[in-house]
């Protein structure tokens, strides 16, 4: 055996004592990095212990004090750890989890006060229109379908929907400012349709 072997076996045989004398200053020294995870301070320390221990034969412990290597090596694993925590997957914003309060409430008393007006709205509609409107716009079905359910053209389905809804739309505005801004009265499209 060479005296550099015989150095290196030397050393080898000190490293637990070592590691296990720089033990708890290394722990004061994560501590004080990660603040209030004791947990995650201890694996950061047992990390660095490990990896101290995986590099001895690689170490100078002779001539270069092991604290200042031990403490590199501690915080580079901390910042790694932080770096970890805090990535966001690609394509993901916060906007994708949702809102964070609850889910607004419905207003049933809203709603049931909105459908009296509604249909006390459409009874003051013409037979033709109320039942032309109703299918349209309350059952969503297409002009088409209603033209066929009722054995109608679809230029007449076109015309009650149109005046049936101006109809609507004027019997909601003389019964006061509550319904008048309760619908889509500016002649925007709803289903292909003018209102």
């Amino acid at each position: 055996m060479s005296l550099i072997d015989h150095d290196r076996a030397d050393g080898a045989d000190r490293t637990p004592d070592l590691l296990l004398a720089e033990r708890d200053s290394l722990r004061r020294f994560v501590t004080g990095l990660m603040g209030r995870d004791p947990h995650g301070a201890e694996d950061v320390v047992q990390e660095t212990l490990l990896r101290a221990w995986q590099s001895a034969g690689r170490l100078d412990w002779r001539d270069r004090p092991i604290r200042m290597w031990l403490f590199r090596v501690a915080r580079n694993l901390v910042v790694d750890s932080r770096r970890r925590d805090r990535t966001v997957p690609v394509g993901i914003t916060a906007a994708d989890f949702g809102p964070v309060g609850p889910p607004p409430v419905p207003d049933h008393a809203e709603q049931v006060g909105d459908r009296r007006v509604l249909v006390s709205a459409l009874r003051t509609l013409a037979p033709a229109h109320r039942e032309v409107v109703a299918r349209v716009h309350l059952l969503g079905q297409s002009g088409e379908d209603v033209a066929r359910q009722l054995g109608l053209p679809q230029g007449t389905v076109k015309s009650r929907t149109h005046h049936g809804m101006r109809a609507l739309r004027a019997s909601l505005e003389s019964q006061g400012p509550r319904t008048a801004g309760a619908g889509n009265h500016r002649g925007e499209t709803v289903r292909g349709e003018t209102r």
